[in-house]
């Protein structure tokens, strides 16, 4: 069997599931690229590879898109990576620097402007525009806060919002995968979620932030029931921006 091709994401947030993957027989039989998630995406729409953690937001582009692991990159409630970040309060941001690396967090951004905050907004994609406020993700949010007059967590927003929890990201494949193999790559994963002490003891340190407790605690792995109930709601509000 040919080999199953894999994009994943470089961030802290995947560490436990690339530890996982490294440390399993499942990675004999995958070629595994480190991507960040707009080219996760891309890759899998265009047939690059064949299974993406792809930004939740980019899976309506994915022909044949369907999820095929019990695990995600979620959280309940705040995340603490995922940010709009200002020098203005919510109430008088007019303007909005959008985050070339995820759709997802862009379009989070977009509905949580409109529909929870209530503001009319204009958005860029140009790094040398001067706005309002910035989309910000990953691990170069580490530290940030401290930075600006305002910070606000979308994780923590969209909970308010909807009381539910969230999912930025999810495993996707754009073909049927043999159901063998999902089933080594999920126990993979779970290996990985299961080994985050160990992961953790190995990543440099962070003077302004507690990688341990984002791992641990901010992070939410499991794609439950709610998350799959958010993930659609999310998709619905998309349309209707």
């Amino acid at each position: 069997m040919d080999k199953i091709k894999i994009s994943a994401v470089a961030y802290t947030n995947t560490k436990p599931f690339i530890y996982g993957i490294s440390h399993s027989a499942v990675l004999d039989q995958i070629d595994l690229s480190l991507d960040i998630p707009s080219d996760c995406a891309a890759k899998l729409i265009d047939g690059t590879v064949d299974v993406g953690l792809i930004p939740v937001a980019a899976i309506p582009g994915v022909t044949d898109a369907h999820i095929i692991s019990d695990y995600c990159i979620g959280s309940v409630g705040a995340v603490n990576s995922v940010f709009i970040f200002s020098n203005v309060p919510v109430t008088e941001i007019r303007s909005v620097r959008l985050d070339s690396h995820s759709r997802t967090s862009n379009n989070l951004a977009k509905v949580l402007l409109k529909f929870h905050f209530k503001q009319e907004v204009t958005f860029t994609t140009d790094a040398d525009a001067v706005t309002d406020a910035i989309v910000l993700i990953g691990d170069r949010t580490f530290g940030k806060k401290d930075d600006y007059a305002f910070w606000y967590d979308m994780g923590e927003e969209w909970m308010k919002f909807t009381g539910l929890p969230f999912v930025y990201a999810a495993w996707v494949a754009n073909k049927p995968i043999p159901e063998a193999f999902v089933t080594e790559f999920n126990a993979a994963l779970k290996m990985g979620l299961a080994s985050r002490a160990t992961v953790i003891a190995a990543l440099p340190e962070h003077p302004h932030f507690d990688v341990a407790d984002y791992l641990m605690h901010k992070l939410d792995f499991d794609l439950t029931e709610k998350k799959r109930e958010a993930l659609t709601l999310f998709l619905s509000l998309i349309k209707q921006l």
